[in-house]
């Protein structure tokens, strides 16, 4: 039987118009550092290699301060349908878009960071209503993570992706969905190998864009492919990842920064936008441009700068080595991630793996770079996985 929803309340977006003229104030007395130091003719990776360019970050300021429009995505938030409930002491908010198939599967996806909800607003009425009458249909349910958006800030330490999971199954169950499928990447693809390993007998199956095979695993038997799948991923963590770092064992430092300056919080996540995503010499060349700034905005807005970055502090590699996930999993490894799971190393930890999908586009934010194809691959990925429990 669906448990009560009398705990679950519609929720609304409307920033005071105060707040977004702060902002625009800030942005037009910021101060900037000199340009980088890299060559003047330097193109794509080489012109990144100090970070975000100055040109670049002077040009997204500008449209920030003049052209955005963050009213238009507080009015599809709404209309998308907001919520809010309180589990464990700690209000969560979810968007929450019921199919009007009959047939639908309910649905949690999960965001990670630098990311929020601001990554499936473009997907959620797709996913939910499928043009093609074949095409599996599921009740979506995109939760912000704690510290993140619209939820809550955790007041003490705990909120790792071990108790978020938990979290996800209660909310769920809240809605009426006792049993459900679970998508994710970054965070929420850890979040998601979580609530396949943890909880079996409410989860379907799972997809992943974040596959983890338990540490230590030997190179030996892998494809030439798949060796340098496992070389890149070693080369991020070696020479690239100074922000984990940062953000798992000082968060509270780095937060006062994004917390108090946009230009600031602006280059930090920007900064990944451009590096994990499948461009050249730009993240707008897939990306769209508001569609960041939305996202940006919703951290500035909601003082969220330190708080998601402790997700790091709670969670850190801290994926249970010994976790295994039996229930189906789909798995799809984009070709510009950060990290791409050898399917081998995978294999020892998903343990009946229906769809394994290598798309030839897309890199860590595939909802945002190559919207069609994400869709498309979570339905075929969940349909091997609801095909796998009939």
């Amino acid at each position: 039987m669906p448990r009560s929803t009398t705990d679950v309340h519609a929720f609304e977006v409307h920033a005071d118009e105060a707040e977004l003229d702060d902002l625009r104030a800030r942005l037009a007395a910021a101060r900037l550092p000199e340009p980088e130091t890299v060559p003047r003719d330097a193109r794509g990776s080489d012109r990144w290699r100090q970070g975000v360019p100055l040109t670049d970050l002077v040009d997204v300021v500008q449209h920030w301060r003049t052209e955005h429009d963050w009213r238009s995505f507080e009015e599809r938030l709404n209309r998308l349908g907001q919520f809010r409930t309180i589990i464990d002491g700690l209000g969560i908010h979810f968007l929450h878009r019921r199919s009007t198939r009959p047939d639908a599967t309910p649905l949690v996806v999960t965001h990670g960071w630098p990311g929020s909800i601001a990554e499936f607003v473009d997907v959620v009425d797709e996913l939910a209503d499928p043009e093609d009458a074949n095409a599996p249909a599921f009740h979506v349910v995109v939760p912000s993570l704690p510290g993140f958006g619209y939820s809550d800030k955790p007041a003490t330490t705990g909120w790792g992706t071990e108790k978020i999971a938990g979290a996800w199954v209660e909310l769920m169950g809240r809605l009426g969905y006792d049993r459900f499928a679970a998508q994710g990447g970054d965070w929420g693809g850890n979040i998601t190998t979580v609530l396949g390993g943890r909880f079996p007998e409410h989860v379907l199956g799972i997809h992943t864009t974040f596959a983890e095979g338990p540490p230590g695993l030997p190179t030996a038997g892998l494809t030439a492919v798949e060796r340098s799948w496992a070389e890149e991923t070693r080369n991020f963590w070696k020479h690239r990842a100074a922000y984990a770092k940062q953000q798992a064992t000082r968060p509270q430092t780095i937060g006062y920064a994004l917390v108090d300056s946009p230009v600031g919080l602006l280059a930090w996540i920007l900064d990944k936008f451009a590096e994990w995503s499948d461009t050249d010499d730009s993240p707008f060349e897939t990306l769209a441009l508001d569609r960041v700034l939305d996202d940006v905005t919703l951290y500035w807005l909601t003082r969220t700068g330190a708080s998601a970055a402790r997700i790091y502090f709670e969670s850190h590699n801290a994926l249970d080595p010994e976790l295994r996930v039996d229930v189906p999993a789909a798995i799809t490894i984009y070709p510009r991630d950060v990290e791409k799971c050898p399917r081998p190393w995978a294999q020892q930890r998903y343990r009946q793996i229906v769809h394994w999908g290598t798309p030839k586009t897309g890199g860590h934010f595939p909802s945002l770079e190559v919207p069609e194809l994400y869709v498309a691959d979570v339905r075929a990925g969940l349909g091997a996985v609801l095909a796998a429990r009939r």
